[in-house]
């Protein structure tokens, strides 16, 4: 009999003990719960891929300082596959089913356009890098983009390194521009077209162009047979890297290239190899710029994806979700409004400038930096106060 009672009374403290742990378990705070959808798989994949790493790591990093508001942060990140519709799904579908707290930044500005609008409607901060100039100016209030990918301003940076850079005689005559057939390429094309009317160079080959791209070959032939000096290349990763090599297997030698996106990604120098040096792009970020929270994303790099320095689009990751961090710490609430209205009022020091401000669009003023592949890193040439090595002018022809 005392061995039947004391079994009970063992049976019931455990159960007791359990009851109380789990209970414990739910009176903790809950996760903040973050959704959408990123393109990991498909055309737009390669890039993707190092933005989601930065979302990642810093959810790690909030999460070991204690969480965001002194709640954990839960990512939900689906693949939509680089199809614009799956996009909208899914970030309606983390809206109206998951009930998540907020959303992260979609990508690429493909996909972005549409879902601006759809964030309108739920009252969603959508914070990341924007669709493109014209989306911003539609009048939504809960889109930002920090730093922002706008197409129209890539020709600052080309527009920095011929007029700042290069001597007035030594300057490319004629230019060749290929775009791809998207509001990615299409938006780009005409602040380029300016940028070149502005400094007399003459367009020679306007060609837009569908992907994928399943041989760039006679896209090539035309600036090569228009002895085109500056070659400005609206591609994405895929077609960056097939117009390169049709050029060197052609012996078409720009003394100037530019590629709006290809050469920005650590897969561009394992593609082309030491030929891929030299090429020139505009950033809104670099891991070498002397601003806050830089040394933390290069450490995140290292740690994460086994790499010297951070790659352009992992730090994009990081900033947009930092600068989210900050206006929800700063607004202390999850209330999307509110939050929205700190972004609109207040100053941010981020990893891309200092004493950031966001307009009625909700865009920082423009700016870009130029940024040159150089020993197989991208390094900046462009503004002057923040170089950190000189622009190779003319582009050495291929093989040298």
């Amino acid at each position: 009999m005392k061995k039947q009672v004391m079994g009970f009374i063992l049976a019931v403290s455990f159960t007791l003990a359990f009851a109380a742990g789990a209970l414990a378990q739910q009176t903790g705070p809950s996760p903040i719960k973050i959704g959408g959808s990123l393109p990991l798989t498909g055309i737009y994949s390669e890039t993707a891929k190092l933005i989601k790493a930065g979302y990642e790591f810093w959810a790690d990093d909030v999460n070991k300082r204690g969480g965001l508001l002194g709640r954990p942060v839960r990512l939900t990140i689906r693949d939509d596959e680089s199809n614009t519709d799956k996009a909208i799904t899914y970030y309606e579908r983390a809206i109206t089913v998951d009930n998540v707290d907020l959303v992260f930044g979609g990508y690429p500005a493909t996909s972005n356009v549409a879902l601006m609008p759809l964030m309108e409607k739920y009252g969603k901060v959508f914070l990341g890098m924007g669709g493109q100039l014209p989306s911003f100016e539609q009048g939504y209030t809960y889109s930002f983009a920090s730093p922002p990918l706008i197409s129209d301003w890539p020709a600052l940076a080309l527009s920095g390194v011929v007029e700042d850079l290069i001597p007035k005689a030594e300057r490319p005559k004629n230019m060749a521009i290929l775009t791809m057939n998207n509001v990615i390429g299409l938006t780009t094309k005409p602040s380029m077209l300016k940028m070149a009317e502005r400094n007399g160079i003459k367009t020679v080959v306007d060609e837009v162009y569908n992907l994928p791209l399943s041989d760039a070959t006679p896209l090539v032939s035309k600036p090569k047979g228009r002895n085109a000096d500056l070659l400005v290349c609206l591609s994405f990763f895929d077609d960056g890297v097939m117009v390169a090599r049709a050029a060197k297997a052609m012996n078409y030698n720009p003394t100037l290239m530019f590629q709006l996106i290809a050469s920005t990604i650590p897969a561009w120098m394992k593609e082309m190899g030491p030929e891929g040096n030299n090429v020139i792009a505009g950033t809104p970020w670099s891991f070498k710029l002397p601003f806050k929270y830089n040394e933390l994303i290069n450490n995140g790099a290292k740690e994460r994806l086994k790499l010297p320095a951070a790659p352009i689009y992992f730090g994009f990751g990081f900033s947009w979700m930092k600068t989210l961090e900050l206006a929800v710490q700063g607004a202390g609430t999850l209330d999307n409004a509110k939050i929205r209205d700190y972004l609109r009022a207040n100053k941010f020091d981020l990893p891309y400038g200092n004493g950031i401000t966001f307009d009625k669009r909700g865009l920082p003023a423009p700016f870009q930096y130029a940024i040159q592949t150089t020993n197989g890193q991208t390094e900046l040439i462009w503004p002057k106060s923040v170089a950190t090595t000189k622009l190779v002018y003319p582009r050495p022809v291929w093989g040298k």
